[in-house]
């Protein structure tokens, strides 16, 4: 195949392209869904095709096709170059790309066990008892549990000489727990809501959540939830939990630093942002605590990888430090306009696309604080956790996210008391501004989340995000009707 891909790049070269790449790629996938310990969904599939991008003069084309034959290779190169002459005729400005080496390597993530010959009903088997577990507690009326697998292989070549192979492994799982009173259903999720956790590992990655040993507690503590009081609204200290703060940055710091949304070239999805340039190095975006990285280089961050799809090598950069909003998330052509080097953030979720800025894995890096020297600087307050449902405007800007529950704090400590339908609310740079304490590298953990969304046509990332819990001052919460 390879073969076949460079000889398509030698044909484009001699159309006379400025710049053209070709990526072949491979992709495995299966999804498990039981409910009550019922299976209700097993699906697998595997699709595979070659996307052809093409740079001629100032106009970019992009073909891809499912076919693998040389001719049918040629016939889309020759569409992806008639796009981009018909582009370069309607282009405003020259397109410049940032300077990048040829690389010539292979990436493999790491793994212990291949989710893909581990057996279904072993997978199935696990779900079932977790969801049955949970199942057991008086008050539960539903469980659920699921789980997803990745193999995704790619071969990338360009007119610059890269010559890359990659093969990404991706694993995930969640369980939930649901109860009903008067006021509605209430949910408790494990080990974070809408799917669980995910990342570039194995089998082993599922072995370690224990999703039978944790169904018991969150089918407790979601009993106890329909019960529970709502928190008067008003200004709390908070800590707000790692898988919720994932959350939290994807939304209020990752999609704000993706250049192409700054630059408004896409904006779709609450597209836009309030990280215009004039704010690179000037702005404070939050306290000396919040120090914030873009890093692909992670192993077993759902955002790693070894290159992105233009070919750039996977890199660690400051988004944030201490407090100071110091970069973005680019491409090699908004970071040429910018007179940088691509920090590797271009990638699409599939052959069929077109790549564009994504996330990679955005993470706030830790602190110094065990969970406990945060809470006992709470006189009262709340620590919240789990998300529930989220809202932000087309800046990023004003937000507000609801989870599923929140812990009292008094005197310093936990007390034991609950409550249901918590809502936190501010605005971005404010609420960091308000951070006064992260938890330590013990605590720290990359969640991985399936189910980025962006673009049109849309196209749904893999991204992940390193948190431990953090203290905040003053926030805003209210209750969610």
């Amino acid at each position: 195949m390879q073969e076949k891909l460079q000889k398509i790049l030698h044909y484009l070269n001699s159309k006379g392209v400025r710049y053209a790449d070709i990526r072949y790629e491979e992709h495995l996938q299966q999804e498990i869904f039981v409910e009550n310990g019922i299976l209700k969904t097993l699906t697998n599939g595997f699709n595979c095709g070659t996307g052809v991008k093409v740079l001629f003069e100032n106009g970019w084309g992009f073909a891809a096709t499912d076919e693998r034959g040389e001719s049918t290779l040629e016939k889309i190169a020759d569409r992806a170059l008639e796009i981009a002459q018909s582009s370069n005729k309607r282009a405003k400005k020259g397109v410049k790309l940032a300077q990048e080496p040829a690389h010539r390597d292979s990436f493999k993530s790491p793994y212990q066990k291949d989710p893909f010959e581990i057996s279904e009903s072993e997978k199935i088997e696990i779900l079932k008892n977790a969801t049955l577990k949970a199942k057991e507690v008086e008050g539960v009326v539903r469980s659920t549990g699921s789980m997803l697998f990745r193999k995704i292989n790619k071969v990338f070549l360009s007119t610059e000489g890269s010559e890359i192979e990659q093969q990404i492994i991706i694993s995930g799982a969640g369980i939930t727990a649901q109860a009903v009173s008067e006021g509605g259903f209430q949910t408790r999720s494990y080990p974070a809501s809408f799917g669980g956790d995910h990342s570039t590992r194995g089998w082993e990655f599922i072995e370690e959540m224990k999703l039978i040993e944790h169904a018991p507690k969150i089918a407790k503590e979601v009993t106890e939830l329909v019960k529970a009081s709502e928190i008067e609204p008003g200004e709390y200290d908070i800590i707000i939990s790692g898988n919720q703060l994932a959350l939290q940055v994807h939304e209020s710091c990752g999609h704000p630093i993706e250049l192409d949304r700054v630059m408004g070239s896409e904006l779709s999805f609450a597209g836009g942002s309030f990280l215009t340039l004039d704010k690179l190095n000037n702005l404070k975006y939050g306290s000396e605590h919040v120090t914030i990285t873009a890093d692909a280089t992670i192993p077993g961050g759902l955002g790693s990888f070894g290159y992105d799809d233009e070919g750039v090598e996977a890199q660690r950069s400051y988004i944030v430090k201490d407090g100071l909003f110091v970069g973005y998330l680019m491409n090699r052509q908004t970071a040429a306009e910018l007179g940088l080097r691509s920090n590797g953030a271009a990638r699409a979720d599939s052959w069929s696309h077109l790549p564009i800025i994504r996330m990679t894995n955005i993470n706030l890096l830790p602190g110094k604080y065990t969970l406990d020297e945060l809470i006992s600087g709470i006189e009262y307050g709340f620590l919240l956790d789990t998300n529930k449902s989220w809202s932000i405007d087309d800046l990023r800007l004003n937000f507000q996210f609801a989870t599923e529950i929140a812990y009292e704090i008094k005197g310093g400590k936990l007390t034991g008391k609950i409550f249901k339908n918590p809502v936190y609310f501010d605005i971005t740079p404010k609420f960091w501004d308000k951070c006064d304490g992260v938890a330590n590298q013990e605590l720290w953990h990359v969640w991985g989340v399936p189910n980025c969304g962006k673009g049109q046509p849309m196209q749904v990332m893999y991204v992940g995000h390193g948190t431990s819990p953090a203290r905040f001052r003053g926030v805003k919460v209210g209750v969610k009707r």
